[in-house]
């Protein structure tokens, strides 16, 4: 069996998930958009509690999430799992690690999400629902679809 884990970005990984970014651009990513990541990466990974997924040493996955100030909804950014290994269970791993530390955040009810039209039935299966469809909103042929998952109270 191969090896996984998910760990704390650190910022030795910066090139790696650029790399995954870039692997994902344009059917994922807008191009326009990989500054935005990089200067993510540079000053708010760890305000955002972001998170990469090893397998076998090397980062194949990455992604974060926080409390917003309501305290009661954390919001999901950047994820991304490697290209070449889409389908083989990466990106349930760290959705789910995501999922899992959100709901261990006291007040924490909610998670919301934007997304693309091509990611949002991979989120659905989470029991996420489509709030609102944005076509072109991240460039053209990319819509933002924007999903939220409530918890039962």
């Amino acid at each position: 069996m191969t090896d996984t884990r998910v760990r704390a970005y650190d910022a030795a990984d910066r090139a790696a998930c650029l790399a995954l970014f870039d692997g994902n651009t344009p059917t994922f990513f807008a191009a326009g958009e990989r500054s935005d990541f990089a200067g993510f990466l540079d000053t708010h990974a760890a305000s955002w509690a972001f998170q990469v997924v090893e397998r076998s040493g090397a980062i194949v996955a990455c992604g974060g999430h926080r409390a917003a100030a309501d305290g009661e909804t954390a919001g999901f950014c950047w994820g991304m799992v490697d290209r070449a290994q889409h389908r083989t269970g990466l990106g349930r791993i760290l959705t789910q690690a995501r999922l899992d530390a959100a709901r261990a955040t006291p007040g924490v009810r909610q998670v919301r999400l934007d997304t693309s039209q091509h990611t949002q039935g991979f989120y659905a299966r989470f029991g996420f629902v489509v709030e609102r469809v944005v076509p072109d909103g991240y460039s053209p042929g990319l819509d933002r679809v924007d999903m939220l998952l409530r918890w039962p109270a």
